[in-house]
């Protein structure tokens, strides 16, 4: 099993780095790019695993699409241009493509079939199969549809009202995705609003998207029209240095370009609520999308109580949330987060176990978890359990803990950073 020793006792964080591009802004920069009529470019692309997995995907549908690095060029024909695929579409590990995809395979007249890895194999597709299959779509796959693998024939669509039992934007996405394909209005209603690149891009694209409070609506046969695309910086990547900067003694980190989309801010709301010195700069619009530079400084925290609508702002930021709660005098309390078992692990329990490992004191609950703070870490051997966010808390809770520290599992992390440990290591302050 593949094993990486961790850098411990270090003696501050200090510097200025760039996160890698927003990953849900990439995604959906290739399909859309992929749907649209005409070359689309994309800039500060992220060239981790599960966006790879995208292109891969609309490469076998006949998309032609060239990849550098973090520029891409995508030559769309229009969603009708799309081709059968002669190969099954491997998603690899992203369940943004699984479920995306699955949307705007629904409008087309042709047979596909998406695999993924093994823990595709577990997250629940049937909170997008049943409303694309009330939409008209035929979709079949291991307990009825629940689960990958999955076929999925497209065709006639009708538009629908879907009240979503969960705030999520992949399932919200890809009803919309299905809509554009279908007759009449397509709507969604949520229960609190989700991440909203979506809405956002598609207008970018040329496509009237009407938002009514948690309610999201596009009209049928809207072609897309190819633009350009400067992707921000992935706010739940740039998470991991902002928890860092504010627990690990003498440390400064400069965050440059970073998305600040109001529905993905929740980590600093809860930073700034803990006491965290942290800054915003250089605040400004791209392609619909707030940016700015971010400041984090060592900070004095107390323990708060995260709940409510915050949880949907916050979701995927839980894990390093965790650890951050660990460094807070007090209690901390996560709550109304259930949506975390069906993550690439069970965060509920992957957090708690290995966060105990190192001295946390931590009770994993129903809908999240108490942490008591402030605890002293010690080093151990620990595990991603192959989900990329564990990963990356495990090495950022390494920076403050007494020992020596190895994680298995570390090739996790190049599904949405590949460059994470270079550039921990580039802000480590020399001794």
């Amino acid at each position: 099993m593949q094993q990486r020793t961790l850098l411990t006792n270090i003696d501050g964080l200090q510097g200025r780095i760039s996160v890698p591009g927003d990953k849900s802004i990439s995604h959906r920069a290739v399909m859309f790019g992929a749907l649209a009529e005409g070359k689309t470019t994309i800039h500060h692309f992220l060239p981790g695993e599960d966006c790879l997995s995208t292109i891969d995907c609309f490469r076998k549908m006949g998309v032609s699409i060239v990849q550098e690095n973090n520029y891409v060029e995508v030559e769309g024909k229009g969603i009708a241009g799309l081709k059968e695929p002669s190969e099954i579409l491997n998603v690899g590990n992203s369940g943004t493509t699984t479920r995306l995809i699955l949307g705007i395979l629904s409008g087309l007249p042709f047979h596909a079939c998406l695999i993924g890895d093994d823990s595709i194999a577990k997250r629940p597709m049937g909170r997008v199969t049943v409303p694309l299959r009330s939409m008209g779509a035929k979709i079949d796959g291991r307990e009825n549809g629940q689960f990958t693998p999955l076929s999925i024939r497209g065709g006639t669509l009708k538009g629908i009202h879907y009240h979503s039992p969960v705030a999520s934007a992949q399932v919200k996405s890809a009803l919309l995705l299905a809509g554009l394909s279908a007759e009449g209005k397509t709507s969604v209603t949520e229960p609190e609003k989700s991440r909203d690149h979506t809405e956002r891009m598609l207008q970018a694209f040329g496509v009237q998207v009407e938002v009514d409070g948690n309610t999201v609506s596009v009209e049928g046969g809207q072609p897309l029209k190819a633009t350009t695309i400067h992707v921000p910086g992935d706010i739940s990547s740039a998470a991991f240095f902002l928890v860092a900067g504010a627990v690990v003694p003498n440390s400064r980190i400069e965050l440059h370009n970073v998305g600040l989309n109001p529905t993905r801010t929740g980590i600093i709301d809860v930073l700034k609520e803990m006491g965290a010195n942290l800054e915003i700069r250089n605040e400004e619009i791209r392609n619909g999308e707030p940016v700015g530079d971010l400041v984090i400084s060592t900070s004095d925290l107390k323990g708060i109580e995260i709940g409510g609508d915050i949880i949907p702002r916050l979701i995927d930021e839980i894990p390093i949330i965790a650890l951050l709660a660990t460094q807070a005098d007090g209690k901390t309390i996560i709550k109304d987060a259930q949506e975390l078992k069906v993550k690439e692990t069970n965060r509920i329990d992957t957090v708690a176990t290995e966060l105990e490992k190192l001295g946390a004191r931590i009770t994993p609950t129903e809908d999240g978890m108490i942490i008591e703070g402030k605890t002293k870490l010690h080093g151990d051997l620990v595990d991603s359990h192959g989900d990329h966010r564990i990963g990356m808390m495990l090495a950022i809770a390494a920076c403050i803990a007494d020992g020596k520290m190895a994680l298995q599992n570390d090739q996790a992390i190049a599904v949405s950073y590949p460059p994470f440990f270079e550039h921990l290591q580039n802000l480590v302050v020399k001794k």
